[in-house]
Order: C-alpha cells, then structure tokens, then sequence
C-alpha cells in the first residue's frame, strides 16, 4: 500500500511539473449547441451543472462549478486532478461553493479561522451574458496575501458597462500552509506552489469548457489584485515564459503583491515548515522516532481545523502584516524570481495592463515608526540580508533631505505626484520616517513590480501599459470598487464608467484606450479636453508614460479609513458630491514621486539579497 501511495504521489507530480507543460488534462467538449430543453444547463462531460438566468442584468450566471477533485487526504499538497464525474443529477449552480481554509496575516490574531471553509474549495464561478457566442473572457484570481480570500467577486457590473463584452470567470485556489508549504520533504512528495498549480489547472479548465458558455479560448485575459496581481505575474513567468498564448493572451494586474521569493528549500520556508508541522503535531523530533511515518505523511493525517490553525499560528509570528506561506522559486514552474524573469522578458502572453495605488504601503508596515533609528531597525527586520552599506544606499534613494521643515511640520496630505512634496516624505496618513518606511514597502512589494511588468512586455511584438489609481484615499485594495462595484461614495459614476471601460477595452481590444468623452466624462459638459488615454501609449524604456486617474472637485468629507492589522482607523479628506469630475492624464512615471523610476531602478539593483 505505502509503494502504491508513492507511486500515486509520483504520477501526480510528473503530471504538475515534469510533463509537457502544454498538456491538457481536461478531454475538451465539442463544440455544439446546448441540446437540452433549458437554456442554462450546461453539460461538462464529467458533470451536468444548471445555471441562474438574470432578466434584469441580462447575465446567465453558474456559481460553485468544480474544476478539481477535493485536495484532501493523499491529494494534500499534491498537483490538483480533474474531478471524478458525478453524472447522477442535474447541479444547480446558484450558489458559491465553500471557501478555502483562511490564514491571517502577522499580527492579526486566530479568530475566524474555519467559519464557512473547506478544503474542498477548487471551484470557479461563471457570468456569461444571455445568448454569448465567441466572447473574450476575463478570468479573475481573488486576492488576500496568498492566505485570505475567495473567489466571490461579482463581476455583472464591469460586464454590463462593456456592452456585455466579454465572459467573467471567477476561481479558488489553495491558501496558507494549504496551498503554499515548501521545503525539500514537500518537494520530494508532493508539489510546492500548490495554489499557483490550481490557479494554472482553472486556466486549462477554461481551454477545454469555456466555450459552452459562450467564451472564446483563444482570447483570455488573466487579472487580479494584490496577490491575485502576483498570481497573474508568476502565471506571466511560468515555465520560463515558455506558453506563449496557449492559456491567455493579456493579463492585468492591479498593484501587484512581490513579496520575498525564496527557493523552495531555502531556510526560510523550510523553518516555516518545521514550525507549521510542531504546530500540527508532527514535530521533527517526533519524527526522527517513528520509522512508520514521515513528517510529510503525518501532516496529511491530521484535520482541517488542525492544519488550518497550524498555519495561522505560523503566519502570525512572523513579520508585522506579512503572511508565512508564500510563492517560492521551484525551479520548474517557477524558474526564477520575478525581476529576473521580468528583466529578461521571459513572459507568457502577449499584451499587459499593470497598475498601483498612489497609497500602498501603510496597511503593511510597522506603526510608530518615529525615529531614523527606528526606521533602519525596520529596514534590517524586513531586508535581514542587507549590509550597513545596502542600508546606506536605500536611505540615500529615499531621502527626505529635500524639504525644509521638521517632519513634525509637515501635514499629512495626498502628494500630487509631480509637483509639491512627494510620497517620500507625506500622505493622508502619515508623514516624515513613518512615511519613508511606508514608500520603501509600497514600492519594492507593489509599484516597482508593476513598473516591471509593464516594461517586460515591450518587445517582440508585445505590448505593455501602465497606469496610477490616485483618487484619495487611494490605499492598497481601494480601486476595487471602482472596476468591480459597488462604487465608493468618492468615487464618482464618470470615473467609476470611465475605469471600467479601460479594462473592459483591453479585455477585448487588447488595449485600454478610451475616447475623450469617457475619459472627460458627463460631468465634463461637453470639455474638448484631451487626456491623452485616447491613444495610450506604451510603457517603453524610452518613453516611461503612464496614464494617472484621478479626480477633482467634490466636497471635502471626513472619512475614517481603516485597513491596518491592528485594525484601528484613521480619518482622512476624501472628495464626495456632485463636483466630483474626472481628472485622468499622461504624466512621467520616471520622475513621478520625486524620481520612482531610479527607486525602482534601485530595487533591481539588489534583486539578489532581497529577494524578489
């Protein structure tokens, strides 16, 4: 039985990591017209599923299709599998499926951790406008760190303003310990990047069955926020960027999540794994004395709820805000770090859409940073691989020798980004050393990597654009709303239509672009202003543009934003009302924030001890 399970652990592995990558694990359906009397059944060959039809959105929705067999048991930190087929009645697809077991970020504490989550969680969600034929499809990988989250995005809203365009997908993948436990003795008996595996298997679920709802194969478009961003960006870098369009052809990714990259078996998450197996209850000590059980197969013994508060104990004692189990560097699926394989233009696709928030970075970064000791303290828990003299460096780079009061002076507001103080030294909230270290974290996590991006996709014969969410208080996740819904009271209908229609172009047209009366707005009364983004141009080693959203006008309104781990707000000056205009443009994206472009630049440089 134990050389059958190895030999089961085996083929798995061979299928995920060492077979042709452009294998298809799903038989295809043909193509054909649904020969059901009910228009919303749909039939997967392995399963038949019946959707929901919406008269008033016009959408036929299915929610909680399974694109993958439960990850349990033996197939526990294993390559996902197609599902079993379960033809015995007819699924109704109107409602989500369960979530997957959760994991907190540093500092957040244990609460919460099973309500409503499953390990059978691999399941994708559909929104195909009524009678589609051929659509582009937009394919959405959900957020939360690589450690929180779902894949219950409502996506009718960015449809319908597209003139129901295109087909909306919408999937789970593993989190925590769950998707993203590495070191050697998973390595050798399972797979490491687990999650990324379910996200790539989904991509071939589309290949095979999207086109039963409408989409076309041929014309997807990945996206994501934050870590579903940086899930689009090591599916960007798979395999070495070896795949071409065989899984999409665009992708987007809005402020894309660039945590350290560490090898697979590299000290730090291979501590992560003897601390999570200590939490679980298969110590290495444990193991060393029981020659009936690895710590490996011990682990895949143990129960949900066991693993899952395994994995936020782990989580939670490690860097403020930062999650414990990541993306690593395997090799195969993942070759190399991001910046490398960015620098080096080794990308899957064709065209990308990069963007990042004007206010990433106070959501992750350690409070009551008062102090230039404090600061380099932060620096050297953060960057533990930085010498004296990297610190050095990275203190000249963000310096805030450039203005001339004392930072208790300096009033916490929106930077306009090319004019006045910078991000380096004020926001809405924070400024002086708390705001130098905030910048440092947004740019070498977020920014920077989306500038990256960009640039990768400019050559042979590929296209990369790039914009800046600046509408105050543009923290990391807060344009969500805008492109997705349900809008923010600062966010006004002309920009929220407006944002909408840059990705819903780009899903279609494979480029953002949109008119001058979208741009401006209906708020604009008829302007002839020209924003630029009626043409955008590409994001080129010579010709850094990137288009800035923005508004203007609007009634000053006290808001409290909250967001911190800490879970405390603060009140900030967002702009409301029916003032609120459209203020979109092209600016420099080098010299934005007082020179973001040689920061980032910076970051390349020391690629290599930070790693990323």
């Amino acid at each position: 039985m134990a050389l059958l399970s190895l030999l089961f652990r085996f083929a798995i592995l061979t299928h995920a990591i060492t077979a042709n990558p452009l294998a298809r694990p799903f038989e295809k359906v043909k193509r054909q017209a649904n020969t059901s009397s009910d228009p919303i059944q749909v039939d997967l060959g392995y399963e038949i599923y019946r959707g929901i039809a919406n008269s008033s959105t016009g959408l036929n929705t299915f929610k909680g299709i399974r694109f993958a067999d439960p990850p349990i048991g033996d197939l526990r930190w294993q390559a996902p599998v197609p599902p079993t087929s379960n033809r015995s009645n007819v699924i109704s697809a109107d409602s989500f499926a369960p979530t997957c077991p959760q994991t907190p970020r540093g500092s957040a504490g244990l609460a919460s951790l099973t309500s409503g989550t499953s390990e059978d969680c691999l399941f994708l969600n559909v929104y195909a406008p009524q009678n589609a034929s051929d659509l582009p499809v937009l394919f959405w990988i959900h957020g939360g760190g690589y450690g929180q989250g779902n894949g219950r995005q409502e996506m009718t809203n960015i449809i319908n303003a597209n003139s129901k365009g295109f087909v909306g997908v919408s999937i789970q993948y593993r989190l925590g310990a769950f998707g993203f436990l590495s070191s050697d003795e998973v390595f050798r008996n399972g797979v490491v990047n687990a999650g990324l595996l379910d996200q790539y298997f989904a991509l071939q679920w589309v290949q095979s069955y999207i086109h039963l709802f409408g989409g076309d194969p041929t014309r997807v478009t990945i996206a994501g926020l934050s870590a579903g961003a940086g899930s689009v960006m090591l599916q960007d870098i798979a395999y070495g960027g070896s795949l071409g369009t065989s899984l999409f052809t665009n992708s987007i990714s809005a402020s894309p999540y660039l945590p350290q990259q560490y090898g697979y078996k590299d000290w730090i998450p291979s501590q992560n794994y003897y601390a999570f197996a200590t939490a679980a209850g298969c110590p290495p000590q444990w193991a060393y004395g029981n020659s009936s059980q690895t710590i490996f197969q011990c682990l895949t013994s143990r129960s949900t709820s066991t693993l899952q508060n395994a994995s936020a104990t782990v989580s939670n004692s490690g860097t403020w805000g930062a999650w414990g189990f990541l993306p690593v560097t395997d090799g195969v699926f993942i070759q190399t770090t991001p910046s490398e394989a960015l620098l080096n233009r080794k990308v899957n696709g064709l065209n990308h859409l990069s963007g990042n928030n004007a206010e990433e970075g106070r959501l992750f970064t350690t409070p009551n940073i008062t102090t230039e000791n404090d600061l380099v303290a932060w620096i050297q828990l953060v960057f533990p691989l930085f010498t004296t003299d990297d610190i050095a460096k990275l203190l000249y780079y963000y310096s805030t020798s450039n203005i001339s009061v004392s930072a208790a002076d300096i009033p916490e507001f929106a930077s306009a980004g090319d004019m006045g103080l910078t991000a380096l030294n004020t926001s809405q909230t924070a400024t002086g050393q708390q705001e130098r270290a905030n910048t440092i974290y947004a740019e070498t996590t977020f920014i920077c990597p989306s500038y990256w991006l960009a640039e990768a996709y400019n050559s042979h014969g590929r296209t990369g654009y790039k914009y800046q969410y600046s509408v105050v208080n543009a923290v990391h996740g807060s344009d969500l709303t805008a492109y997705f819904g349900t809008p923010t009271p600062n966010q006004g209908p002309d920009f929220v239509f407006a944002f909408e229609r840059i990705w819903g172009n780009f899903v279609i047209n494979s480029n953002p672009s949109i008119s001058s009366a979208i741009a401006n707005g209906a708020r604009a009364n008829g302007s002839a202003m020209t924003s630029g983004l009626e043409n955008w141009p590409v994001f080129a080693m010579w010709d850094r543009r990137m288009a800035n959203l923005n508004q203007t006008g609007g009634t000053p309104t006290i808001t409290p934003v909250g967001g911190a781990v800490t879970g405390e707000t603060v009140n900030v000056i967002t702009y409301q009302g029916e003032g609120v205009k459209n203020a979109l443009e092209l600016v420099d994206a080098y010299a934005w924030e007082g020179g973001r472009g040689v920061r980032c630049d910076f970051w390349k440089s020391v690629a290599g001890i930070v790693p990323e």
